[in-house]
């Protein structure tokens, strides 16, 4: 179904070359999925006998290794050309308002860009990295234009967001948990301050810019604009509720971490599978972390500040920490953890990298932990304790030998 209709858009819109061609763009307004969030941006060309759509944003989870590319940062996404009657439905049933901006081309412009989209919708052209910020649905049509303008389009200067990371939090507002996979996963890079046309990377900024945009020769960019679908006023799913949230609970834990602090300290005993569970969870993240600071290609993964939390050597705590012989390792982590840890809530507020609300607590959290451990397993009753456990267990083992010979040897007489 893909090639036929990547072979019907060129070879229909060749049918026209002498009609009048008239080019929008076609801005759709946020859906329910995560991936339509920031709403998608797309070019039409009309002639007298065709109607199509020219599409950056098409992609598959079914390609090989779709999860790791992404991941590593090499998601590769396709132009595709198609008739624009298979466009609008799809946005118009999930309840997004669509928007045509006409643009102000001349006739030879027009064709420029028709010919620069057949030759990229081939199938072999098709394919470009993508890129959430730089490279996308939106950016790339801006970049289209301009090579036919014979020079970069004007847009506003003023911006609506201080840095790409506000940005996103505004058209992520409804989805606390997806905005904070991207805090935790998105480093500093993603704090730096929106410049020129960087805000366009969203369409919905996009389409607010075109409006008043020029030409390099003094020209008005959009001719005109209409509505094509009035959709719902806001398609996107409805806020989370408070107790839902990821501060909810991540304050929850942090109480809960409280409680096992105090009764560790008290008895001075180490509840190993608040650990293991724990520690094992920040250290399975911080190996994801560490790929993606150090391995993946992806904008913006760094520097993440948040590695010195979420970092693999967290896993020091539920790999070593049932042998007296390797306790060792868990105790020197938990004081590199205080230190580290208690720097980090430190510098914070002086550092340019904004955090997620909920990261707090959680860093708290380990905080308390590490600096639990490191006084439990210093106490004169804890060491006491280690030393005792071997021999009252071997007790243990004879004092069953010994019941269970004796009763084998009653039973004996019995049958006697």
């Amino acid at each position: 179904m893909l090639t036929a209709i990547w072979a019907f858009a060129p070879a229909r819109a060749q049918e026209a070359d002498g009609d009048t061609i008239t080019v929008s763009l076609i801005t759709c307004s946020p859906g329910p999925e995560v991936y339509e969030l920031c709403g998608h941006e797309a070019i039409r060309i009309r002639t007298a006998s065709t109607d199509s759509v020219w599409n950056f944003g098409m992609f598959s989870f079914n390609e090989p290794n779709f999860v790791y590319r992404f991941v590593k940062g090499e998601t590769d996404y396709r132009l595709m050309g198609y008739p624009f009657a298979w466009f609008l439905p799809e946005y118009a049933e999930r309840g997004s308002t669509v928007v045509e901006q006409e643009l102000n081309l001349t006739p030879d412009e027009a064709r420029r860009l028709r010919a620069i989209l057949q030759h990229e919708g081939i199938p072999r052209n098709s394919y470009y990295r993508y890129n959430y910020l730089k490279d996308n649905c939106a950016t790339r049509i801006v970049d289209k234009l301009d090579s036919v303008a014979g020079g970069k389009i004007t847009f506003p200067a003023k911006q609506a967001f201080p840095t790409w990371r506000e940005e996103m939090r505004h058209y992520h507002r409804d989805y606390p948990w997806y905005q904070f996979g991207i805090d935790l996963a998105l480093g500093g890079g993603l704090d730096s301050e929106i410049q020129g046309r960087d805000d366009m990377f969203v369409p919905m900024e996009m389409m607010k810019k075109v409006e008043q945009a020029t030409l390099p020769d003094g020209r008005k960019l959009m001719r005109s604009q209409r509505v094509l679908c009035e959709g719902r006023q806001d398609a996107t799913l409805p806020p989370t509720p408070w107790w839902l949230t990821p501060l909810f609970w991540s304050v929850v834990v942090l109480v809960l971490a409280a409680i096992v602090t105090i009764m560790e300290i008290k008895k001075a005993r180490i509840y190993r599978w608040v650990y293991l569970l724990w520690f094992g969870l920040l250290g399975l993240t911080g190996c994801l972390s560490a790929f993606l600071v150090f391995v993946s290609e992806h904008e913006a993964t760094s520097p993440n500040l948040l590695l010195f939390w979420l970092n693999p050597l967290q896993l020091v705590f539920p790999l070593f920490l049932w042998s007296r012989r390797t306790l060792f390792l868990p105790k020197a982590m938990s004081y590199v953890n205080a230190l580290v840890l208690t720097l980090l809530l430190i510098v914070w507020p002086f550092q340019s990298q904004s955090a997620n609300p909920a990261f707090f607590p959680l860093i708290l959290t380990t905080l308390l932990l590490s600096v639990a451990f490191a006084i439990t397993t210093q106490n004169p009753r804890y060491i006491s304790g280690l030393e005792h456990r071997p021999r009252t267990v071997r007790a243990t083992a004879r004092k069953k030998g010994v019941r269970k010979a004796s009763s084998k040897s009653a039973t004996r007489r019995k049958k006697k």
